[in-house]
């Protein structure tokens, strides 16, 4: 087993590793208990072998591993990379560069939605993967042969599934669609949110000033709090008490001991307190101080069967691209674009445009229509023609 243990040999790999063509990245970690995810294993693969870098051994330096992460031109391939990435902008504020997700690639290359390592591996390494040590406790030393090994294989077969993935995106003309799918992982913004906006991350209806007040002082505590406890953000409050908390507003300890969201004995503690204390702050602010969101466009009630047609049209236009839907439109969108042609959703941009939006906007205004032919549902011009 290839193991580094000590900040020397991870210097002396990560100069070797700087001068492939690429290498593979995968990371083990816990944040079950904490905020903040702890790493506990960092594996790498190049054309020459594959090891598993201990960033819980005594002593170990990762700066060269960071420094190959986020500095060296080698291109760095990941399986679905958010997590990954968040660790090390976490440890050097930058994303590694330059990045590729295999994960993102499959879906350009239409193996439908979050495709999952396993499966991407059978079918392009032909491979099966030994999945028993998945709930290995990686935290916990020593570790055994068997789990290196299985830690290992999510860069060696990554390699294989790399370059089938690459060569897919050249031969169809789409390493360009696969950069604009990088655009959001690749931003260092992505994963450097401040506490302040931690409210816009709590799935609401409601677009009221002063519910969005209060959500956002408490969501801001919360997270603030979190970070610097290292605990996760739910142990402290979660997302349902604090949707109730925004459209209750209580402003004292007994109105927040009442809510039937917010657990029994939290109003008589610190965290009641602070939760009553963020409450009041947000009361206090002027009008012009509070939140102010755009409201969802009303959407016509007779909408119902054209957005079913463009589902259907969607389905037929992914199939065709090889592309997974959930790339080009979403349910919400598809109702948008029932409603609104110049709707401001991804489907009536870039390449989704080409993709489907223009096939939908013919079918919407009846230039086009769908029909059956031989079985198969096919689109086909107002006149009937196919």
């Amino acid at each position: 087993m290839s193991v580094i243990t000590d900040s020397a040999a991870l210097a002396e790999l990560c100069h070797h590793l700087e001068r492939q063509d690429f290498i593979t990245v995968d990371t083990e970690f816990l944040r079950d208990a904490t905020f903040w995810p702890r790493l506990c294993l960092v594996q790498v693969g190049a054309d020459d072998g594959a090891w598993a870098i201990d960033p819980l051994a005594a002593d170990m330096d990762l700066a060269p591993l960071w420094a190959l992460l986020v500095e060296a031109p080698v291109p760095k391939v990941f399986h679905a990379a958010r997590q990954d990435v968040e660790i090390v902008v976490r440890a050097t504020a930058k994303v590694p560069a330059p990045l590729f997700d295999t994960q993102i690639a499959a879906m350009v290359c239409g193996f439908g939605d979050q495709v999952g390592y396993e499966r991407l591996v059978f079918e392009l390494a032909h491979k099966r993967l030994d999945k028993s040590s998945r709930f290995t406790d990686w935290s916990r030393r020593p570790l055994t042969d068997k789990q290196i090994r299985y830690a290992l294989d999510d860069v060696i077969y990554l390699r294989t599934v790399y370059e089938a993935l690459r060569d897919q995106l050249a031969k169809n003309g789409r390493s360009a669609w696969m950069q604009e799918e990088l655009s959001t992982l690749t931003d260092p913004a992505t994963y450097l949110a401040e506490p302040e906006d931690a409210w816009r991350r709590i799935r609401t209806r409601s677009t009221d000033p002063r519910f969005l007040a209060v959500l956002r002082e408490v969501a801001t505590w919360r997270e603030v709090e979190a970070r610097s406890r290292d605990v996760p953000r739910t142990r402290l409050l979660r997302d349902e008490a604090m949707l109730e908390v925004a459209a209750q507003a209580p402003k004292t300890l007994d109105a927040l001991d009442r809510l039937r969201g917010v657990p029994k004995g939290l109003a008589g503690g610190r965290v009641g307190k602070a939760v009553v204390d963020a409450v009041n702050r947000a009361l206090a602010l002027e009008p012009g101080e509070r939140p102010k969101v755009a409201g969802r466009p009303a959407i016509p009630t007779n909408t119902g069967p054209t957005v079913e047609l463009l589902r259907v049209l969607l389905k037929m236009c992914c199939e065709d691209a090889g592309v997974a839907q959930r790339l080009v439109a979403s349910g919400d969108d598809l109702e948008r674009l029932a409603a609104d042609d110049e709707a401001d959703i991804p489907a009536l941009h870039g390449w989704r445009r080409e993709v489907f939006g223009n096939q939908a906007l013919d079918l919407k205004h009846g230039r086009t229509a769908l029909a059956l032919k031989d079985g198969q549902v096919v689109v086909v011009d107002a006149g009937g023609g196919a």
